[in-house]
């Protein structure tokens, strides 16, 4: 089940005993997390006339922005306003210059493009520029290596609401604010004074969402064992336990709620520059049992590189996670949200001889096959960059941690626009997207990986001013940009870079206007908050109003078996979509016009009474589709394969077009969308079939 948890105000209640003349400045807005929202907070505060101070637990500004996460999760970039812009606009000046082109030439790099007003892909030592850049103009004081002491730290007022008057760090410092902001991606701050909140996936039922809790039999993205994978030490035998990462039954149901959080890993800085990289190496610690997964997994045949490079300017990359058994850490990490620093600190040097041990493994191990090794040899890390950590990222992916439980939760029906959210504050827009949780055993007693998510919500979505407030009861002058109100896998939309920059803008300026008004920020006047924010060039609508996605079908209540894409079992990435109505469910998927052969969707099909049935498919029909995208049906006699030209409008209803009818038995039909051969992109929306012998 998901973790909630509430401290009690009276275990953070402590009277100042230190006379006045003793005690420290007190600041307007105290920062706590040097994170590119907590940067992008403490500008705004500055410009609207506040002393601001910041508190970085780590040694580096910026978080995840400028520990590796360089290709920028943005979504829908036209949403993306305020001081964030302004930070990808200054990444976008940076690249300007022809001196910051060392190892490649400018016009060679599909992310430069030199009439676009802001760049989206970096490396990790200009985005820190970028924000040291900040701190400089502002004259804002920043305070690094500076971790809260989560234990006794606090001092907050007796009144009701309760206010937080300082805050102290492990070092003996004491900050004293007005106001104070979470910035942290752990919620180190407010779980400290209290404030309520989650860790874990909440079940479906909670919100009544269709994409949280567990998600076993519903692999819906393509990070998977697509070979049977022995998960014993010794192959075949039960007996001799699991490989290590591999969680032992009984496994909770599909919906349910569970403590597991998505998994971590370090955005690596690679680079295929000789003279600029450095080769992987063999970390002290290294356990080849932690990567027999990985190399049965390509004794299986599965010979796909398990890495997402995606490359950055000089030659650099952004490295992620990809695949079965890549960078993610599954099952790691489930203790890190809650652990003290110490056991974060072993946590996290775990992910870290896990990731360098993979490289290592990947570009030398003889299990590996050659054709791998020999596509990693062009590769090591970036020489020039996190020259301090030996080129290794300063900051892990922590992809969520706690999330707060406030005045008001946003959910999977907030990010599809079904629920109306009120007081916008920023928009959000990218995919719901959860990495995976867990690794098990299936029925048929193969590896399988759990929890990966990645569905579109179908536009832009706003997210309210009361989602980053905690509850009045329990402190009225915190503000909480990063871990905000918010179910899993809502949060899995919410938790890009861009987005916390535009909160943590949108929580300084509401920490102002509470200071002006005298009020707790839970009673900030919205009228006032949203005129400021859109003088400051936050985006709070689409488009001039707020976004109405086309509706989908509902395919409960469709006659027939009806399968939605949802349900079905890809190969390949496939992308989610809804811009064209008439869809089944919530949206539909295309292959992007991409590596044709290699994507297709299998529909499996109940079938409880054995029987004639006709087959029918759906498509979002349009001009740029493939005219001859091949289904194949297998019936009781055999595969039968149907082209369909997915440009025609289809004819039953415009919704579906019928393949004909054929015999099946009973148990479970296949029936499969494939890409294969085809020339444009390919819809994987819907089957549907209709008993005819009744």
């Amino acid at each position: 089940m998901t973790m909630i948890f509430r401290l009690s105000i009276a275990a953070v209640l402590v009277v100042s005993t230190v006379a006045k003349a003793a005690e420290p400045p007190t600041y307007d807005i105290v920062v706590y997390g040097g994170t590119s929202g907590g940067i992008a907070a403490a500008v705004q505060a500055v410009r609207m006339g506040k002393r601001v101070v910041v508190i970085e637990p780590g040694k580096h500004l910026g978080g995840l922005t400028s520990g590796g996460l360089g290709a920028t999760d943005s979504g829908n970039k036209t949403v993306i306003g305020g001081v964030s812009r302004e930070f990808y606009q200054r990444i976008k000046q940076h690249y300007d210059q022809p001196a910051a082109w060392k190892f490649q030439n400018r016009r060679e790099f599909s992310g430069y493009r030199p009439k676009a007003d802001a760049m989206w892909t970096f490396a990790p030592h200009v985005a820190e520029q970028v924000f040291n850049a900040w701190v400089r103009e502002y004259k804002i004081p920043v305070h690094l290596g500076q971790r809260l002491d989560r234990k006794g730290g606090i001092v907050m007022t007796k009144s009701i609401p309760p206010r937080i008057v300082a805050m102290t760090t492990e070092s003996g410092r004491t900050f004293r604010g007005r106001m104070f902001i979470d910035a942290t991606y752990e919620g180190d701050l407010m779980a400290a004074v209290g404030v309520t909140y989650t860790v874990g996936r909440e079940p479906n039922s909670k919100y009544g969402e269709t994409l949280n809790g567990v998600q076993k039999s519903h692999p819906i993205h393509g990070h998977l064992f697509l070979k049977s994978v022995d998960p014993y030490v010794i192959p075949g035998n039960p007996k001799s336990g699991l490989l290590p990462g591999i969680e032992p039954p009984p496994y909770p149901k599909d919906g349910a709620g569970d403590h597991r959080v998505q998994t971590y890993c370090y955005r690596m800085c690679m680079s295929n520059v000789p003279e600029n990289r450095v080769p992987f190496f063999k970390p002290a610690g290294y356990d080849e049992r932690q990567y027999e997964l990985l190399l049965r997994n390509f004794e299986a045949g599965d010979l796909r590189l398990p890495l997402s490079i995606i490359f950055m300017p000089n030659g650099k990359t952004d490295t992620n996670n990809n695949f079965a058994v890549s960078t993610d850490y599954i099952g790691q990490n489930y203790k890190y949200p809650e652990a003290s620093y110490a056991e974060r600190e072993r946590i996290l040097k775990a992910h870290r001889v896990y990731q360098q041990g993979l490289m290592w493994t990947l570009a030398n191990h003889s299990r590996v096959p050659k054709v791998i090794r020999d596509r990693m040899k062009q590769w090591g890390l970036a020489k020039d960059e996190f020259i301090g950590t030996d080129h290794w990222p300063h900051q892990i992916y922590v992809r969520e941690a706690r999330r707060m439980v406030g005045e008001y939760v946003h959910t999977e029906n907030n990010c599809r626009r079904k629920r109306a959210t009120p007081q916008p504050i920023g928009m959000g827009s990218y995919n719901m997207d959860s990495h995976n949780c867990m690794r098990y055993v299936t029925d048929k007693g193969f590896v399988q990986n759990e929890g990966d998510i990645q569905v579109s919500p179908g536009g832009p979505y706003p997210i309210s001013y009361r989602s980053i407030v905690p509850r009045k009861a329990e402190v009225s002058n915190l503000l909480v940009p990063v871990c905000i109100s918010s179910s899993h896998i809502a949060y899995g939309s919410i938790r890009m870079e861009p987005v916390f920059m535009i909160l943590g803008q949108s929580a300084a300026t509401a920490a102002v206007i509470a200071i002006d008004s005298r009020v707790a920020v839970q009673n900030v006047d919205y009228d006032t908050l949203q005129k400021r924010l859109l003088q400051d060039k936050q985006v709070l609508a689409y488009h001039g109003c707020y976004y109405t996605p086309a509706v989908g079908i509902d395919p409960k209540k469709l006659p027939g078996i009806v399968v939605d894409d949802v349900s079905g079992d890809r190969e390949g990435v496939w992308k989610t979509s809804r811009s064209i109505a008439g869809f089944v469910g919530t949206s539909y998927l295309h292959d992007n016009n991409e590596q044709k052969g290699k994507r297709l969707v299998r529909f499996e099909v109940p079938i409880k009474r054995a029987g004639r049935y006709e087959v029918r498919v759906t498509y979002a029909a349009s001009s740029n589709r493939a005219v001859h995208v091949p289904v194949t049906i297998q019936t009781a006699g055999g595969p039968v394969t149907v082209h369909v030209n997915q440009r025609k409008t289809p004819p039953i209803d415009k919704t579906w077009i019928s393949l004909g009818t054929y015999m099946f038995k009973a148990g479970q039909a296949t029936i499969t969308i494939s890409n294969r051969g085809t020339t444009g992109f390919v819809i994987a929306d819907a089957v549907q079939l209709l008993l005819k012998d009744k």
